[in-house]
């Protein structure tokens, strides 16, 4: 059973900012390791695909298994639009939850920060393809995401699964395509429905 954490408003605040451009990292005494993984031939929703797709990733700690041999400390955070894993690098996120005796010590807990499809150091269509780059969506980007854990981290389950804005969208999806893969889920900053109203406005103007 999934359980679905929910935070007070000052806490949302907290999360969401972490979505926003940052301050100067700093964060924990555990030192970052960045990574690509590359996944062969992926296949977009749409029916497209790629012959490579490359996932960028940081990660603070290191993973441990249970007497079962399955991961039992991962820790995977989602960025939201715009955004990458350096976004929760900063102070006001990692200084206060990644240092030692924090809620998620790194000294403790494996913690993945990906750069979504799109973002960062990922392949995006700012790579060569520009508009030839397949056409993408949050389905895609969790399958990206869950080939990286499972197939380029060996990371098989996940103590806690955390997303803002976009990356909390991604998290609705992770928890009904893998409701088994995570002890706890925390969407921060987006509700499960579409968008509608002044968001949808929005969206239309820019378009």
């Amino acid at each position: 059973m999934i359980r679905l954490h929910f935070f007070s408003a000052a806490a949302w605040l907290l999360f969401a900012q972490a979505a926003l451009p940052a301050d100067t990292p700093s964060g924990p005494a555990v030192k970052s390791e960045e990574g690509d993984y590359v996944i062969p031939d992926f296949r977009f929703t749409s029916g497209e695909a790629l012959p490579e797709l490359r996932i960028h990733y940081t990660v603070l700690g290191k993973p441990r298994r249970d007497e079962h041999g399955r991961v039992s400390n991962a820790v995977l955070i989602l960025h939201g639009t715009g955004g990458s894993g350096h976004n929760f690098l900063v102070d006001r996120f990692a200084g206060v939850l990644f240092g030692k005796d924090q809620p998620l010590d790194a000294n403790r807990y494996f913690i993945i920060l990906p750069d979504g499809i799109g973002h960062g150091a990922s392949s995006k269509p700012s790579d060569g393809l520009h508009a030839h780059f397949p056409q993408y969506n949050y389905d895609d980007m969790v399958a990206a995401q869950y080939a990286l854990l499972t197939q380029g981290l060996h990371v098989d389950h996940l103590r806690l699964l955390m997303g803002t804005s976009m990356g909390c969208m991604h998290t609705w999806v992770w928890t009904e395509r893998y409701p088994a893969f995570m002890d706890a889920a925390m969407p921060l900053a987006c509700l499960p429905v579409q968008i509608a109203g002044r968001n949808r406005l929005w969206r239309d103007l820019v378009l």
